[in-house]
């Protein structure tokens, strides 16, 4: 499981470089101030959950448990769905993607819950 969570927090880590660096230089002139700002939120959000990702991976060399692989589930689900949607909200202009983002934010907060439990039951 250790590879597994390390593998999919690079990848992210991967993706928000090149969201971030697609943002600034492609979309700048592009998008609207307000639009930027969601998709920096985006970006923003990937990144803090790659760290919690690798963490999830970390620690899984050493103690692995239902509560640790319910933390990486619920942190790769909700960066794909809370970032995933406002890419596509900013991108596409289209404000009903907003609607999506809180499932997202709820499996990310879900994650931090199980990763809390994980580390309390050492």
């Amino acid at each position: 499981m250790a590879g597994l969570w390390l593998g999919i927090g690079a990848a992210f880590g991967l993706l928000g470089v090149a969201a971030g660096a697609f943002g600034a230089h492609a979309l700048r002139a592009r998008l609207s101030e307000d639009l930027m700002a969601v998709f920096r939120t985006a970006v923003e959000y990937q990144f803090y959950h790659v760290a919690a990702l690798l963490a999830v991976g970390l620690l899984a060399r050493q103690a692995q448990g239902p509560w640790l692989s319910a933390s990486g589930i619920a942190f790769a689900f909700g960066v794909l769905v809370f970032s995933g949607s406002l890419y596509i909200l900013a991108l596409s202009g289209v404000r009903a993607w907003g609607a999506v983002t809180p499932i997202g934010g709820l499996a990310l907060m879900i994650g931090w819950l199980c990763l809390i439990v994980h580390v309390a039951r050492l």
